[in-house]
C-alpha cells in the first residue's frame, strides 16, 4: 500500500510540473518595446549615414508617443516584405475610400513603454535576422521661432510646439488632437500629412496648422534594399537583430523583449528661409522630412 501512494504521488507530482511548463511555455511572450533616441546614428534610406542637405536644417524632436501598423521577423536579407512570420498588423478601414490604417483604433506608446506583445507559441518555429516594424503615427514636441522685427516693433522668441506626424502609407483620420488642441479631418491621409500645435504662451490660441510634406520625402530606412525593397509610399523600417539571430523554439518559458530604438537624430527636416537654424513656421519654412532616422533591434 505504502509503495502504491509513494507512485501515485510520484504521478501526480510529475502532472503537476508538466502542467506548469505548459502553462508556462503557453503564456511567454514576445514583447516588442519602444525607444527614442537622439544620439543614434542619423541614416539614409539605405542604411548610410546621412548629413543635412545644403539650405536645410534639422532638429530632434521630444517624442511623446508613436504608434505601429506593421511586425515582420524574417529569416534573411532576401526574404520578400511579406513572406517572414508577421506577427502583427493594425486595424485597417476603407471608411474615406482606400484601404487605409485606422488612427482611431491605433495603439500608442512611448520611450520604453511596449507598443505590441505576443504569445511566442502563435510564431512559427524558427530563426529571424532581421526586423521590420512599419511606423505609422508619432507625436513630438519640437521648438520654433517667432521673429516679428519690424519698423514699429520687435519680438523674437523660441516656444515648444507639439507636432502629430503621419508616416504609415495611408491612414483615415476622424478628429485628430494634437495636445490640447483637435482639429476634424474625416479623410485618408497620405504619408507625410501633419498636424502643428502652437505654444499656448500670450494667450495667442492660433488655430492647428496642417500641411504635407512631399510625396517621396520622408526616410525609411532599409539596409537591404537591394535584395528585399520596400515599396515607396510605407514606412517598414528595417534592422538586423542585435546581438544575434532570435531564435524561436517553441519552448520558450519566460518572455523574449525586443527593444526597438528609434533614431531621431535630426529627424525633423525643414527647408530654410531665413537660415539661422531654427524652425520658423510663420516663415512659411517647408517640412520636407519627418521620418525616423534608423532603427536598432536588441534582443534583451
Amino acid at each position: 500500500m505504502k509503495n502504491t501512494l509513494v507512485a501515485l504521488g510520484a504521478i501526480l507530482l510529475l502532472a503537476s510540473c508538466t502542467k506548469e511548463q505548459q502553462t508556462n511555455s503557453s503564456t511567454a511572450k514576445l514583447v516588442f518595446k519602444f525607444k527614442f533616441d537622439s544620439t543614434q546614428v542619423r541614416l539614409n534610406n539605405v542604411g548610410q549615414p546621412a548629413v543635412i542637405p545644403d539650405g536645410n536644417a534639422g532638429q530632434s524632436p521630444r517624442f511623446n508617443s508613436m504608434s505601429s501598423h506593421y511586425i515582420e521577423l524574417t529569416p534573411t536579407g532576401l526574404t520578400p516584405l511579406g513572406k517572414g512570420a508577421v506577427v502583427y498588423k493594425a486595424p485597417e478601414t476603407t471608411a474615406g475610400g482606400a484601404n487605409a490604417i485606422d488612427f482611431e483604433k491605433s495603439t500608442l506608446a512611448g520611450n520604453n513603454e511596449t507598443f505590441y506583445s505576443a504569445p511566442i507559441s502563435g510564431i512559427a518555429p524558427g530563426s529571424y535576422e532581421w526586423l521590420r516594424v512599419s511606423l505609422a503615427y508619432q507625436n513630438y514636441d519640437i521648438t520654433y521661432h517667432v521673429d516679428t522685427t519690424n519698423s514699429h516693433f520687435s519680438y523674437k522668441a523660441d516656444w515648444t510646439g507639439t507636432i502629430a506626424s503621419f508616416i504609415g502609407f495611408n491612414t483615415y483620420i476622424k478628429t485628430l488632437t494634437v495636445k490640447t488642441q483637435s482639429v476634424d479631418v474625416n479623410a485618408n491621409k497620405k504619408q507625410g500629412f501633419w498636424a502643428f500645435e502652437f505654444h499656448p504662451e500670450l494667450n495667442l490660441k492660433l488655430p492647428v496648422a496642417t500641411g504635407q510634406a512631399p510625396e517621396g520625402a520622408t526616410t525609411v530606412v532599409n539596409p537591404i534594399f537591394a535584395t528585399s525593397p520596400i515599396p515607396q509610399g510605407s514606412c517598414v523600417v528595417t534592422a538586423h537583430m542585435q546581438p544575434g539571430k532570435l531564435v524561436i523554439t517553441g519552448k520558450e518559458t519566460e518572455d523574449i523583449v525586443i527593444e526597438v530604438s528609434l533614431s531621431t537624430n535630426k529627424s525633423f527636416e525643414w527647408k530654410e528661409v531665413v537660415k539661422d537654424g531654427k524652425w520658423e513656421p510663420l516663415k512659411k519654412e517647408q517640412v520636407v522630412d519627418m521620418g525616423i532616422r534608423g532603427m536598432i533591434a536588441t534582443i534583451k
